[in-house]
């Protein structure tokens, strides 16, 4: 499901170059052609969905204590970074980047330690939300016209999801929303990341500011599994459970975020590669 989610959401951005479709066909006047060789700096804001498989186990030689559960959330987010480009024909450019994302990704955390703890408290719930990110990569894309970039990217990149409250969600209604004292501290992932998108000059003689550039971007980040302990931060009913203090989270993280922004591109490496021939 992962993987054909990725390739319709590679497909959509990608076509998202046809709002500019006006390049595709002949124009009334040459556009002059530039280089897309040289550094820059970019910022924009989009929208980000994570998802998790996750399940409750034992601290003690980490083994599985419930059925594996889905849980997810979503919200906005802003980047910003920075990079490089170097035109090494008239149609291929490579590069390498990195940048920064504020998150405010909001979503679920939802465990069953029945099997783990000595109470009739097994459910808990607990908001779990992506709070930032950063990553750096290489890129490789096509000029469709010498003012549409189509290009693909990959590289690593972090993530950090805040602490985790966690409060009853079982069938006892008595007990349901009550304050369990439970927490899974806040924690970093690692792993790597694949996407793509378009990019377009803004040529327009008009702007106060020349070098501008629209870049429009899908990403799938993957960050893999972490075993993260609970920890009983008093004043719940379960905080003095037997066995709850040896519980821990098992989590495989995955993120997908859609952005638009503006690039400023300056020291430019001159006129386009010129195709040779022997």
């Amino acid at each position: 499901m992962k993987a054909v989610l990725f390739a319709s959401s590679i497909a959509l951005t990608l076509a998202s170059g046809s709002a500019f479709g006006a390049d595709l066909v002949p124009l009334k006047a040459p556009v002059p052609a530039s280089s897309w060789t040289g550094c820059y700096v970019d910022g924009g804001a989009g929208y980000g969905m994570w998802n998790q498989d996750n399940y409750s186990e034992a601290t003690s030689g980490l083994t599985a204590a419930s059925a594996p559960n889905t849980d997810g959330g979503s919200g906005w987010l802003g980047r910003a970074g920075a990079g490089c480009d170097y035109q090494v024909s008239p149609s291929i450019v490579v590069g390498a980047f990195g940048d920064y994302d504020w998150m405010g990704l909001n979503g679920t955390s939802n465990l069953d330690l029945s099997s783990i703890a000595a109470s009739p408290f097994f459910g808990i719930t607990g908001n779990e939300k992506e709070t930032s990110a950063w990553s750096f990569g290489a890129r490789v894309g096509y000029l469709v016209t010498p003012r549409l970039l189509s290009y693909f990217d990959a590289g690593y990149t972090q993530t950090t999801f805040g602490q985790t409250n966690y409060i009853n969600n079982d069938s006892f209604a008595f007990a349901r929303g009550s304050n369990t004292g439970l927490t899974m501290p806040a924690t970093t992932y690692k792993g790597w990341f694949v996407g793509g998108g378009t990019e377009y000059a803004l040529n327009m003689a008009w702007l106060p500011i020349q070098g501008l550039f629209v870049r429009s971007e899908y990403r799938f980040d993957s960050y893999g599994s972490r075993d993260i302990g609970l920890v009983c931060a008093g004043g719940g009913a379960q905080c003095g459970t037997a066995g709850v203090s040896a519980a821990s989270v098992h989590a495989d993280k995955y993120v997908q975020t859609v952005t638009t922004g503006v690039v400023w591109k300056f020291n430019f490496g001159g006129p386009v590669p010129l195709v040779t021939k022997d």
